[in-house]
């Protein structure tokens, strides 16, 4: 099941790779970031913004990832929310996160 920081989606859903409707567990990483495509069935582009120090100029540098995550029925986000993604295992050739939850807008 989700983690316990997570709040429960109020919408039901059949999909069995949902956290709290199916069978999917989550573990290993949380992180945060901002959906920058929502094209596929049931999959969005999670754009993920960090911090990398480089020891030889002493000072970050911005950088950013993109993380496919499965996005379920009951959860539903679209294109510019800022969501909340868990490891889970493989889904599919690309994905091994799921949105556990929608934050707020921005």
């Amino acid at each position: 099941m989700a983690t316990s920081s997570s709040k429960k989606s109020t919408r039901t859903c059949d999909d069995s790779n949902c956290p709290y409707h199916g069978t999917l567990s989550i573990r290993g990483r949380a992180l945060e970031g901002t959906v920058i495509s929502a094209k596929m069935d049931k999959t969005v582009v999670v754009r993920r913004d960090y911090l990398n120090y480089v020891p030889k100029f002493k000072r970050y540098e911005r950088r950013r990832s993109h993380i496919p995550a499965h996005n379920p029925p009951c959860i539903n986000v679209k294109e510019g929310n800022p969501v909340k993604i868990a490891e889970c295992h493989p889904i599919s050739k690309t994905v091994s996160f799921v949105v556990v939850e929608k934050l707020g807008e921005r």
